[in-house]
């Protein structure tokens, strides 16, 4: 069973991850693509701010 850490680090290497291909979906005008890894972001974002997580440093897309 995996503890509170490790499920932090998980949830972050997940908003990394989204990060990345919200990027690559900007540039490639994928604007349906780049509206449903929004909305996962926006979830891992809040889950990661509840939990007290410093986005200053990680958050790439900052909206």
């Amino acid at each position: 069973m995996p503890n509170g850490l490790e499920i932090m680090k998980a949830a972050i290497d997940d908003f990394k991850k989204i990060q990345r291909y919200m990027l690559l979906a900007r540039e490639e005008n994928a604007i349906k693509t780049y509206a449903e890894l929004k909305r996962e972001y926006l979830s891992l974002k809040a889950i990661l701010n509840v939990a007290g997580v410093n986005l200053t440093d990680i958050d790439e897309i900052k909206e």
